[in-house]
């Protein structure tokens, strides 16, 4: 299991009745949702030993890699679902944009929601409903909304990208920098594990309706969260296409400057070379006939300019200088 080095910001559990409206809870009651963020020992003993939720739900929950899937045990089913991230930690190493996992754990009245980072996703989802005075049905309900919270949050995040991309691409078109150049390999990272995400949580979508107690109102919010996720998808898809042509014309440019550096440079050794090479063999300590002729020393400077001359118009008329 590998968890991410950032820095967890607060510990938080909290309760909340979800009918017929968002309200906090001094404690536990039947059908409310626990919200569960950056869980501390105390929050696992609660969660394991209270709640007698299985303990490796945990760990998986905490595994950074730990794919989209769900799986049931003991009338307990946990769903995880991989939601958008904006990393914290600025680096060379890491990608601006990832995606973490979040656990949805339900069993009959319980309803528990675990992450071991803090989102914007969840953060606005709660905020969201709070401020429209509005809840949940029940639990399932509940659970398909968190989907489509993240599938709008991730076109949201993609906006986002684009919006870099497109200013990074600005900034290349005066100048190519390391650093832009750096940046859109982290942006290409980040459409990557996007795109990942997105299907994997198509995927286990398709599981999940088939796992849980669906009615009526639900098939029509899974089919919105299916067009949701699909658009989400495409557009990291267009995006890291987008994305790869720039990196690919930006590498050509590169080369094609190196190419013309390269060429100057050689074109100008090849010119310096003839002069080089007449003032040696005029310079021998043999007889040339130019020994005791007073314009011999400018004779051969003449002769070396007229071939450097010579080598250079050749040079000029072929493009190579």
């Amino acid at each position: 299991m590998r968890t991410d080095g950032a820095k967890k910001e607060k510990c938080m559990r909290a309760f909340w009745k979800i009918k017929p409206q968002i309200e906090p809870l001094e404690k536990w009651e039947s059908n409310c949702w626990i919200q569960v963020t950056s869980p501390s020992e105390e929050d696992a003993d609660y969660l394991i030993n209270e709640l007698q939720m299985p303990d490796y739900f945990l760990s998986d929950i905490a595994d950074v890699d730990e794919r989209s899937r769900v799986e049931t045990e003991d009338g307990w089913t946990m769903i995880i679902l991989r939601v958008p991230y904006m990393n914290p930690t600025k680096g060379v190493s890491r990608s601006p944009y990832t995606t973490v996992p979040l656990g949805i754990i339900l069993k009959k009245d319980i309803c528990i929601t675990v992450c071991y980072y803090i989102t914007k996703m969840m953060n606005d989802f709660l905020g969201h409903y709070q401020r429209k005075g509005k809840g949940f049905t029940d639990s399932v309900d509940m659970t398909f909304r968190l989907f489509l919270s993240s599938s709008v949050w991730y076109l949201k995040f993609l906006k986002k990208i684009n919006y870099e991309i497109e200013e990074a691409k600005r900034d290349l078109d005066k100048s190519i920098d390391n650093e832009d150049l750096i940046n859109l390999s982290s942006l290409q990272n980040s459409l990557t594990f996007f795109m990942n995400s997105i299907r994997g949580n198509e995927t286990l979508l398709a599981q999940v309706k088939f796992k849980l107690p669906v009615d009526e109102l639900d098939a029509e919010l899974i089919e919105d969260v299916n067009i949701e996720m699909k658009q989400a998808r495409e557009s990291a898809y267009i995006y890291s296409n987008i994305l790869e042509s720039a990196v690919n014309t930006y590498a050509s440019v590169i080369n094609n400057n190196m190419n013309t550096v390269m060429r100057l440079m050689t074109s100008v050794s090849i010119v310096l070379m003839f002069p080089t090479l007449i003032a040696s063999l005029y310079g021998m300590n043999l007889k040339n006939g130019l020994e005791d002729n007073p314009l011999g020393f400018y004779e051969v400077l003449a002769f070396s300019l007229l071939v450097s001359g010579a080598i250079i118009w050749l040079f000029r008329r072929r493009r190579w200088l």
